[in-house]
């Protein structure tokens, strides 16, 4: 079968505070293991993302701690590279929406839908601040939502039922900044005209019933078939200015401009790669797979509106480059939403102060014990709920037990025994013939699970796997073997460190830093997979920090073990998975 290409394309966080385990097990972690999965299967993977650098959250900031805009953005960009890079998210490419080339492509798509009609100017009622004397962005506005009672909808959408929403719809209208009321005044803005492309995002949602999940399709479908025409500028001072003369002071909505950041940053990616049109191999032919991986209060902006835009764009000829005027943009062929997780029954909040930050935690407690929990938990049908106590015991009784262990008590029999070398079997029994069959036969099941996106399912099966050959070294207690029958003993042993190399593979998109441990005490030389690096990148006027991954000489293949007999270990056995304990 030839490889595919898959584009991964990962949700903008907010640069106005840090990351935590709610934005990690909603889009970043599931987004990575599919990524690296598609890297095994050895599919041609990009993966991008950034710091969503404008929009209100990051002003209010600034103006709170006496700073610039940019000031509070670059300070949480820096983190968000630290936090993932840690946490081994691995991305061809994460970057930030202030840059030369996200405005300029940003200022094209204002003008390319504007040619193309599916933009128009018109008054809009919005909520104003008479005691600043300026309209309040929608983020800025809070009030009780009109569709579900929710007290605390913003002015843009409401978190809990996921409407979309204009801040004059609000019951009771707030301003966050000082609590006072609002009162309704006319600006004239910019809308996109969704009621024009209606028909072809019905069309584009039509044949997804069998890959979708049916929360993210049916509430699609229903907003898309009702859609009205929806603001495309705002008043704003930071984010990107409409290429017109007679529009000063408005900005393109940050939500349409941070979406749009999935195009500039495959653009960029193919600029600092050296291959200027590589880009286009992923958004213009058409053997791509494009994934969108976001939490559930992105859902309608990732379904609806970001392909409404790349329709209009592109819907009446000539494209936004200038260049394959007979060509028309890939579409996300899936967006696996994830639902949410809480702490104490709260939905994680920078706003609000509701925060477990992701950086603190894997300082802590390293990266796969994290990954691995908020892989177990993850909210893919509903949300789920941080928990210390599951958390430890999950690390424990899971990830030290079954599969830190398993490694640990095997090797280190071979290690002690059999010339610090993969010993060479005799006969295989019925009962190490079924255990290798079930090894190899979890590549098919466990990839189809992952290609699925169904990553708890994918997870669960895998530490099945583990618990099985766990369960056949306590029937066959090779250290009991050993001291009546040497050969077979050996034989058991490598059975054991044959699934365990199978294992190491079958694991790696979840645990990827203990996987690669685990096959360096294997003997291995080769990696899994590539390293990420942090790098400045782009002119002296333009110069920024990103997040990268080089493949260099990964070897992993998403194959069952071929482990020789005679392969030295790597080394001594060590534990490699700590035991934690809650002060």
């Amino acid at each position: 079968m030839a490889p595919e290409n898959i584009l991964v394309c990962v949700a903008w966080p907010y640069a106005n505070g840090d990351l935590h385990v709610g934005h990690v097990a909603g889009a970043y972690l599931p987004a990575d293991i599919f990524a690296r999965y598609h890297r095994l299967k050895g599919n041609r993977v990009v993966m991008v993302s950034g710091s969503d650098s404008h929009g209100t959250p990051i002003v209010v900031r600034a103006d709170k701690e006496g700073k610039t805009p940019r000031e509070v953005f670059e300070h949480f960009h820096g983190r968000f590279l630290e936090t993932q890079k840690n946490l081994g998210v691995s991305y061809d490419l994460f970057t930030h929406t202030d840059t030369h080339n996200h405005r300029r492509i940003g200022q094209q798509m204002f003008t390319r839908l504007l040619q193309n009609e599916y933009l128009f100017k018109a008054k809009q009622k919005q909520l104003y601040s008479e005691t600043q004397g300026k309209f309040l962005p929608d983020r800025l506005v809070e009030g009780t939502c009109p569709h579900c009672g929710y007290d605390k909808a913003r002015g843009d959408q409401c978190d809990n039922c996921g409407k979309l929403l204009d801040g004059t719809e609000l019951i009771d209208p707030r301003s966050r900044i000082d609590g006072s009321t609002p009162v309704v005044r006319e600006s004239e803005h910019y809308f996109l005209d969704l009621p024009a492309l209606r028909e072809p995002l019905l069309a584009y949602l039509a044949d997804k019933d069998s890959y979708w999940r049916s929360t993210v399709l049916d509430f699609s479908r229903n907003y898309a078939a009702n859609a009205e025409p929806r603001a495309f500028t705002r008043d704003l001072t930071w984010g990107i200015p409409i290429p017109l003369s007679d529009s000063e002071g408005k900005c393109i909505y940050v939500w349409y401009e941070a979406l749009l950041g999935y195009l500039t940053a495959t653009v960029e990616w193919a600029d600092l790669a050296g291959q200027p049109d590589e880009w286009k191999k992923f958004w213009y032919e058409k053997d791509v797979k494009i994934y969108n991986f976001i939490g559930k209060d992105n859902i309608l902006f990732h379904t609806v509106l970001w392909q409404a835009v790349l329709l209009g764009m592109e819907r009446l000829g000539q494209p936004w480059d200038g260049a394959d005027s007979d060509k028309e943009f890939n579409l996300p062929y899936d967006v696996p939403a994830n639902q949410y997780v809480n702490l104490g029954g709260q939905k994680f909040s920078k706003s609000l102060g509701v925060s477990l930050d992701v950086l603190d935690l894997t300082a802590k407690y390293g990266a796969d014990p994290v990954r691995y929990y908020l892989t177990s938990i993850m909210p893919e049908a509903k949300d789920s709920e941080w928990n210390w106590n599951d958390f430890v015991l999950r690390n424990n009784s899971e990830l030290l037990a079954k599969w830190g262990n398993l490694v640990q008590r095997t090797l280190s029999q071979i290690w002690k025994n059999f010339d610090q070398r993969i010993p060479t079997p005799g006969e295989l029994s019925e009962a190490d013939q079924a255990l290798i069959a079930q090894s190899e036969a979890a590549f098919e099941t466990i990839g189809a699970t992952l290609n699925a996106v169904h990553l708890r399912d994918a997870l669960n099966s895998a530490i099945e796997l583990a618990t099985a050959t766990n369960q056949y070294l306590d029937r066959e207690a090779p250290w009991k073997t050993i001291k009546t029958d040497h050969a077979r003993a050996g034989t058991q042993l490598y059975v054991a460190a044959r699934v365990i190399d199978s294992l190491s593979v079958l694991l790696s998109p979840f645990i990827p830093f203990t996987c690669e441990a685990v096959r360096r005490q294997l003997g291995y030389t080769g990696a899994l997979y590539g390293e990420q690096y942090m790098e400045q990148v782009g002119a002296a006027d333009d110069r920024h920090d990103v997040l990268r991954y080089d493949a260099g000489a990964a070897r992993g293949e998403w194959k069952p073990s071929a482990l020789q007999p005679g392969q030295p270990l790597g080394g001594e056995p060590k534990g490699l998975v700590a035991k934690i304990e809650l002060a």
